[in-house]
């Protein structure tokens, strides 16, 4: 070979080295790229100067925290293909991984541009999005509230959840906080804090006599603490700040519709009020009964064959509600796991939405997610007065859920307010609370 042919293959052979090096090979799936996920939801800009009325707070309450969270609130999810045509997403909240395969990817014609929406089981809401190579921006979208969206931007290949930062914790605040929320206006309400720390990692919930905050996770940087959960009903996000004393003090957004401020002090024999003490059958309703229509238009009543002679559990929930989720999950295993005992349970659910077929279809959308086969009916609106309406026989209605237990004879013996869920500490001993309390009126 010439010196002329020879400088032209080597030529050759860079002109083509360097234009392979400029190609960009796509992966093979035809959905979201796979792997960890970062997401945001953009909260409304917030200011701890008023209080959710509009009232001044204190000047020790006006905390910032937004050199990690800047108004936003993250959480972590995993896409997962099972081949190159199908994948699903897992969401990530701690321990907890929320399963998501109702999703759909398309060109949106108003925009060129491809579109996904992720259906969020269980739950009536769902993420659109629009989505170039590792990144998502859309928003998230609760159908059953109005006009409620909050804007939503994920992010491929990020598995951090707060912040990359690694500041020294001043403090290991592991173990059970006595908390108040609602400090600044004229209701508050208590709580229990429950906090594993591990380094700068932090998981846990709170406990209130309405129910638990379920899975939260998150970080703490120096003097100051961040956890944050979303599970398609649930969009949590905690900040606090450690004092000197050792004491926290701190803000908790819901969404965008919900914000109040908290504080909290190490109390490990911190305790709430009995959740069986705070709701009972009014003088002169022992023995009244109830009718409520089935979704499929079947009328259900406690006066049935089907419930006589057997324990029977009524309970008071929404579709809407995470802790009716955990409740009604708990439920069902248990009648799979106790198939013999004479025991039945009967929901009676208040829905947020007016219109009872819009009810009825989220009640049948639950049952069919959660796979649940006892009866669940549409007793109404979620809300007191239509509550109260619908079952007159109980002082008053605290929590979604409210599980009313009654005996074999029909005699109501017990109603639990709230639920202690699979996030919280309490969970074992509530469950063999229960199974040994149902055992005991088996056996009478």
């Amino acid at each position: 070979m010439n010196r002329h042919a020879q400088s032209f293959w080597i030529l050759a052979v860079i002109l083509i080295t360097g234009w392979a090096s400029c190609i960009v090979i796509e992966h093979p799936f035809n959905g979201l790229p796979p792997g960890p996920w970062r997401a945001v939801l953009e909260l409304e800009p917030r200011s701890l100067a008023t209080n959710p009325e509009g009232k001044p707070l204190p000047q020790l309450m006006n905390l910032e925290f937004e050199e990690v969270t800047q108004g936003e609130l993250p959480f972590n999810f995993e896409v997962k293909y099972t081949d190159e045509q199908n994948f699903y997403i897992e969401i990530i909240n701690g321990k907890e991984r929320i399963k998501v395969e109702d999703i759909t990817i398309g060109r949106d014609r108003s925009t060129a541009k491809d579109t996904v929406v992720i259906n969020l089981p269980v739950y009536d809401s769902y993420i659109r999005a629009i989505f170039e190579e590792d990144v998502m921006e859309g928003e998230w979208v609760v159908n059953d509230r109005e006009n409620y969206n909050i804007p939503f931007k994920a992010y491929q290949g990020q598995s951090y959840r707060f912040t990359t930062l690694l500041k020294p914790p001043v403090m290991d605040v592991s173990g059970r906080w006595e908390a108040t929320f609602g400090v600044e206006g004229e209701s508050p309400y208590k709580a229990i804090g429950e906090f594993k720390q591990d380094g700068n990692h932090l998981s846990g919930t709170f406990l209130t006599e309405t129910g638990d905050y379920r899975f939260l996770d998150g970080t703490i940087q120096h003097d100051k603490l961040y956890l944050s959960c979303f599970d398609g009903a649930h969009a949590f996000l905690f900040e606090a700040k450690i004092q000197p004393d050792s004491t926290l003090i701190g803000s908790f957004r819901s969404g965008k519709h919900y914000k109040t401020l908290w504080t909290a002090k190490v109390n490990p024999d911190v305790q709430l009020r009995d959740p069986h003490s705070l709701s009972y059958i009014r003088e002169g309703y022992e023995g009244k009964t109830f009718s409520f229509e089935s979704p499929e238009g079947k009328t259900v009543s406690l006066s049935d064959p089907r419930y006589q002679g057997k324990v029977v559990l009524i309970q008071i929930l929404g579709s809407w509600c995470p802790n009716c989720r955990d409740e009604s999950a708990f439920l069902q295993k248990y009648l799979e796991e106790h198939p013999d005992q004479p025991v039945e349970v009967i929901g009676l659910s208040f829905e947020r939405y007016q219109e009872p077929e819009k009810a009825k279809k989220s009640i049948q959308t639950f049952k069919k997610a959660l796979g649940l086969n006892y009866e669940i009916i549409l007793a109404g609106k979620a809300d007191e007065q239509e509550t109260a309406k619908a079952l007159p026989m109980l002082n008053q209605v605290v929590a979604y859920p409210t599980l009313i237990v009654a005996d074999k004879a029909g005699k109501i013996r017990r109603i639990h307010t709230g639920f202690k869920g699979p996030a919280t500490d309490e969970y074992q001993s509530f469950k063999q609370d229960f199974a040994s309390y149902i055992k005991q009126l088996l056996e009478e």
